[in-house]
């Protein structure tokens, strides 16, 4: 059996339980292989299997992320190391990131709140070499990852990582002020129906926000006026109900409101001035 016959049996296979079987398939022979996509498809097609490849496959069908099972996933660009310490970036939230392109400061000091992999801030700085900025986030294994990203991006210089969590008693404090802040919170309600991909294998801790989903929002919007510098902006990341609820609060701690949607059409990106 060939590469390209294997690629394609097993995308016949994950067919039944992801949107994206050939991609997948691809995305696993490349690891397997120790080469990137595109030059499987260019070099690789008709050289024999790998013999990590059938492992990977049947990783995948119980539904392990390919992000996790190749320790990689790109976003705006730009590839990061992914853990199941940490959500693995997606496109939609690239909608933050453009928003936040758009509206902050080119020299904007920057803090991502509940950092993760680090995608939105290091996105952010890669795109503007004069900022600078700090991710904060409650889990120092997710600390650990966003931190590995930071150095290999070449972007140690402009940005740090710090233990912290907005559910804790004067949190905000020692962190300043900033021209911009990212969020992507928890969001989702307490007893949604995931995909076994988001909920069995991404932390439940950077996913579920009671039974609304709201519960984190409830915790950081009244703070956020306070971490701002006048003129500062804020950028919310919000699931695709959540828009008038969310809206509501910001409102409510003296911010106007403007929405931008995802390359979906979906609402997510709320922002803050």
């Amino acid at each position: 059996m060939t590469v390209a016959d294997a690629i394609r049996a097993v995308a016949e296979r994950l067919a039944a339980t992801s949107d994206t079987a050939r991609l997948d398939a691809e995305l696993l022979m490349a690891h397997a292989l120790g080469v990137s996509r595109s030059d499987l498809l260019l070099r690789h097609m008709r050289d024999p299997v790998p013999a990590g490849f059938a492992g990977l496959a049947d990783r995948r069908a119980a539904r392990e992320p390919v992000a996790h099972l190749v320790g990689r996933q790109e976003f705006f660009g730009l590839d990061f190391a992914v853990t199941p310490d940490t959500l693995i970036p997606r496109g939609d939230s690239e909608t933050i990131v453009r928003a936040a392109l758009d509206t902050a400061r080119t020299d904007a000091r920057v803090l991502d709140m509940g950092t993760g992999s680090g995608a939105l801030l290091l996105a952010f700085l890669d795109q503007r070499p004069e900022a600078c900025g700090i991710g904060i986030d409650a889990s120092p294994t997710a600390l650990g990852v966003a931190e590995a990203n930071c150095e290999r991006l070449g972007l140690a210089d402009r940005a740090q990582f710090v233990r912290a969590s907005w559910l804790d008693r004067d949190w905000a404090a020692p962190l300043g002020q900033f021209d911009l802040i990212l969020c992507n919170p928890p969001y989702v309600e307490t007893g949604a129906a995931l995909d076994p991909d988001v909920r069995d294998y991404e932390p439940a801790s950077a996913l579920f926000a009671g039974a609304e989903g709201l519960d984190d929002y409830h915790a950081i919007v009244p703070h956020l006026g306070k971490l701002l510098f006048p003129g500062g902006v804020v950028v919310l990341e919000i699931g695709a109900t959540q828009e008038e609820a969310v809206s509501q609060l910001a409102r409510e701690s003296g911010f106007a409101v403007t929405m931008q949607q995802d390359l979906g059409g979906r609402p997510r990106a709320l922002i803050l001035t």
